[in-house]
């Protein structure tokens, strides 16, 4: 592996957070997070891991070989099958099949969620505890359920790394356990899977946590605080009106044209919201009958800024838009936040030496700059409170969410970046396994960006002013 250099990092520590307002605005913290870095020196860790080690590759061997004798094929069939998130039944009983098959105890029904599950390796041997994350469920879409994420590979690439770190822990008599978490319904709230399960501490005890994810770019984070997708308040605006005949409409209230009058309202308010404010929703429910009123109309959206706390300016502005959509209509609206995501936590130790160790196994499509900065998985709430890494090796020349990047899972770019994922996930989690000295790095480096994500907040409240609106004369 060839290590990266101390500039190209510092050059992505200037660039951390994902707006000019952001960066602006915590520039201080920014400092203080690259002091942090350069006393970490992760550089000088991907050096380290350069060098050769037989039984480390041993390790990737055996995730290597389990994905291309069995495991490929296995995420082919759930690419084929695909179940949207909560029913993932079929999925989830392959999965843990094959988990029992190599000697984990699975527990189902974890924090409360139907399709998830914790698989614990029965030969575990105290700490460090290494967690893998699997994912499983489809998209929804007009034609049904499909992949267009690609993680109907994602349980596969997990269990491949589990397995064959497990196995040398267990045979060499290394202190350390494996987990895996499965963990449903990535692509859907409420209720968001992994925060129910962080709540009911299903993940309490892990040292790292690792996943991966399909992309169409191999990349990694930079260190800092943020999201892959954004913070998401995910809201649903419940119009209720009164039904009468089309020919007298007057006789009732119109709960379509109040859920119309939402989105034209939150389209008349767009040039006041910050250009990377996403708002974004769909009509689940439009009426039953074109001769009766609509007394009923539900839209669901996702309303999504960098940070959490200019995100609580466009909230207001979209749920007034629907306040005024009901005045105007003579409807009434209920509003429901029934989940939201928010930011994570990344930190180069473990990213720069992930991101060496894809290139080694042969990734495609390689970006040199770090990404933006983003938790290890979509909710903040894990990669908030542990440590860890997904892994982003190219998968497909498409984008996410496309019937091309479903297509691709089963052909030869998406098989062999999945088979990088595993190989990677599989050598970082042996470093970490197997370098006291290394987990106190990752500690230490994840325990002061968290220590200066408060501190950041604050400085991003001090520049969202909300103008002063003068009462009219």
């Amino acid at each position: 592996m060839k290590p990266i250099t101390l500039m190209l990092l510092c050059a992505a520590l200037g660039l951390a957070q994902e707006t000019p307002t952001e960066r602006e605005a915590a520039a201080g913290v920014l400092q203080k997070m690259a002091a942090l870095e350069k006393s970490i020196d992760p550089p000088g860790w991907v050096a380290k891991f350069s060098a050769a080690n037989t039984v480390r590759d041993q390790v990737a061997a055996r995730a290597k070989q389990l994905m291309e004798t069995e495991l490929l094929t296995m995420a082919d069939d759930i690419t084929r099958h695909p179940e949207i998130g909560f029913q993932e039944r079929r999925s989830v009983a392959i999965l843990i099949a094959y988990l029992k098959k190599h000697n984990f105890e699975v527990t189902t029904d974890s924090g409360g969620l139907e399709t998830a599950f914790v698989g614990r390796f029965k030969g575990n041997n105290g700490g460090p505890n290494l967690g893998v994350i699997l994912e499983y469920d489809a998209l929804r879409g007009t034609k049904g359920p499909f992949h267009g994420d690609q993680h109907s590979a994602q349980g596969p690439v997990g269990m491949a790394a589990a397995i064959a770190m497990a196995e040398y822990l267990e045979r060499t008599h290394t202190p350390g356990s494996v987990v895996v978490f499965g963990t449903p319904g990535e692509e859907m709230m409420p209720p968001e899977a992994k925060v129910e399960m962080f709540k009911a501490g299903v993940f309490n005890g892990m040292d790292i946590i690792v996943r991966s994810h399909s992309v169409s770019a191999t990349t990694r984070p930079a260190p800092g605080f943020g999201t892959c997708c954004l913070n998401i308040d995910g809201v649903k605006y419940t119009f209720s009106g009164a039904p009468a005949h089309q020919m007298t409409p007057w006789a009732g209230r119109n709960a379509l044209e109040a859920v119309i009058h939402l989105f034209n309202n939150i389209d008349a308010v767009r040039s006041s919201m910050r250009p990377e404010a996403r708002v974004q929703g769909i009509i689940m429910e439009g009426g039953a009958a074109p001769n009766v009123v609509p007394d009923r109309t539900v839209a669901d959206f996702y309303i999504r800024y960098p940070d959490a706390v200019y995100l609580t300016q466009v909230r207001e502005f979209v749920d007034n838009a629907a306040r005024a959509a009901a005045l105007a209509t003579g409807t009434k609206v209920k509003i429901d936040n029934y989940g939201q995501n928010r930011d994570g936590i990344s930190v180069a130790s473990l990213a720069e030496v992930g991101f060496e160790y894809m290139k080694h196994f042969g990734a495609t499509n390689v970006q040199e700059a770090p990404g933006k900065p983003q938790g290890f998985e979509e909710t903040g709430m894990v990669s908030i409170a542990i440590p860890g890494l997904g892994f982003a090796s190219q998968t497909s020349t498409a984008a996410n969410h496309t019937y091309e990047m479903e297509d691709e899972a089963v052909k030869e770019i998406g098989h062999h970046g999945f088979v990088v994922d595993a190989q990677s996930m599989a050598a970082l989690l042996f470093d970490f396994a197997t370098h006291p000295d290394y987990r106190a790095a990752v500690k230490r480096e994840f325990d002061g960006i968290h220590a200066l994500f408060g501190e950041y907040q604050e400085a991003l409240k001090k520049v969202y002013s909300v103008p002063k609106v003068p009462d009219p004369k």
